[in-house]
């Protein structure tokens, strides 16, 4: 394998095979209250595989079992698709995927997902089970990023493509069934990774980073200048979609949340990305001259307000922090929230990485620098037994440290970012995208 790739090399260069490590060693004092699955997905090519996009790398799930103040194990598995054993993506067959992006569980199932194809199931030890099409009700690809209802359980999501329809949106109950589907119209072949949901309201994004047959690197999209960033807002009780233009261009690819203010006005907030910050961030996934260190190349977290009565959109800078893979406390997704955390990446006065939190309301943020060679990882939310405040929880991500060649699972206290524990891995996990904390107590969980 070549590693003259950024997305192959340092804090990203794959591991080779998968291992199982049991009552692995914590410093610390476990909460008695996680007892669950963390869970991570992420690009992880097969010994001797290059991909030319670090989109491409076949996907590889990350797991830690814990109870009772115990960290019982930890494996990693690739997920078994026919891409895995050398199927290349074909634009029309769905069920081929690196299935290398995210998980989560809904409906008593695991899901690994990657936005241009079907869903497919593991089980949770993380042994691949096969391709999900809830039944049959699914011909298309399902986003990455679906949003669970914390009131009522359903799973929003989408599919999008690059020719007509552009953009189907989709409603799953509780138990997993879909039970609405229905083409969204006005949308554009934009590159939509990410969406918003608000208790009254589904928040679209198209971007300017729209298809384009003449990008090679084998994800076809690119930035153009001729194109606005667009916000779409469908009513979860049925209705037209009405698209507002945003005068300022730029392109999302991770929301934080979204909610509807006490005047109506639909709030988004999320790392922005310019033209310099995502072609910057692109050089980097490709592998480009000029590609830079970091996958993120100056991304700031931001707000727009959407305001119905005027049709007017504004756009607020929050911070000017280099940051992304923002996450929240799931339980005010789509309502009116004060915390997010991201990854801080070097840049904007900070060197090294950073966890951060934002007080969305105050512009407070709080900063846990993970020192030389070490690069944290999405932070997963987990609320605390009892918890009657927003950030009363803790924190999970994997931090690697390239120089020991070591990760460690790091439970942090969310309200603080102080360290709470730290489950030391039986080796080094590469840098991933995303995760989930599954609890026990969820059916089949």
């Amino acid at each position: 394998m070549s590693l003259d790739k950024p997305y192959i090399s340092d804090h990203f260069a794959p591991v080779t095979d998968e291992i199982t490590g049991h009552e692995l060693k914590v410093r610390g004092t476990l909460p008695p209250e996680l007892n669950g699955r963390y869970f991570r997905n992420g690009h992880n090519p097969k010994p001797g595989v290059t991909p030319t996009h670090w989109f491409r790398g076949e996907g590889m799930l990350h797991g830690v079992r814990l109870q009772d103040g115990r960290a019982e194990w930890y494996r990693n598995r690739w997920v078994r698709t026919p891409y895995l054993d050398g199927v290349p993506f074909t634009g029309t067959e769905v069920e081929v995927s690196a299935a290398a992006t995210n998980i989560i569980f809904h409906g008593g199932r695991y899901l690994a997902l990657q936005e241009a194809n079907l869903p497919w199931e593991v089980s949770a030890d993380l042994d691949t089970i096969g391709v999900y099409d809830f039944g049959g009700k699914l011909a298309s690809s399902m986003t990455a990023h679906p949003k669970e209802d914390p009131v009522t359980g359903e799973l929003h999501f989408f599919s999008y493509s690059p020719f007509p329809p552009y953009l189907t949106y989709y409603v799953a109950d509780a138990s997993g069934a879909i039970i609405r589907s229905e083409i969204v119209d006005g949308s554009g072949p934009s590159l939509m990774h990410d969406f918003a949901v608000t208790r009254e309201h589904v928040v679209f994004i198209d971007s300017p980073v729209v298809f384009d047959h003449t990008e090679h690197s084998g994800i076809p999209y690119r930035w153009h200048d001729d194109v606005p960033l667009r916000i779409g807002v469908t009513p979860r009780a049925g209705g037209e979609t009405r698209w507002f233009e945003v005068a300022d261009q730029a392109a999302l690819l991770h929301v934080a949340n979204a909610y509807t203010d006490t005047r109506g006005r639909i709030v988004l907030e999320a790392p922005r990305f310019d033209r310099s910050a995502w072609e910057g961030s692109w050089k980097w996934w490709v592998g480009a001259p000029g590609y830079g260190t970091t996958p993120n190349a100056g991304s700031a977290f931001h707000r727009w307000t959407i305001d119905p009565a005027t049709g007017k959109v504004t756009t607020e800078a929050l911070n000017d922090l280099v940051t992304e893979f923002p996450s929240i406390n799931e339980a005010l997704t789509g309502s009116d929230y004060r915390y997010s955390y991201a990854i801080a990446f070097p840049g904007a006065g900070l060197s090294g990485y950073h966890t951060v939190k934002l007080d969305s309301k105050t512009g407070r943020q709080t900063l846990l620098a993970h020192g030389e060679g070490r690069m944290p990882g999405e932070a997963v939310f987990a609320p605390a037994e009892g918890a009657t405040v927003e950030d009363d929880g803790y924190l999970l991500t994997i931090v690697s440290d390239i120089k020991a060649d070591t990760s460690e699972l790091l439970v942090l206290d969310a309200g603080d970012l102080s360290t709470v524990a730290a489950v030391e891995l039986p080796r080094r996990v590469p840098a991933g995208i995303h995760g989930d904390w599954i609890p026990d107590g969820e059916p089949s969980a």
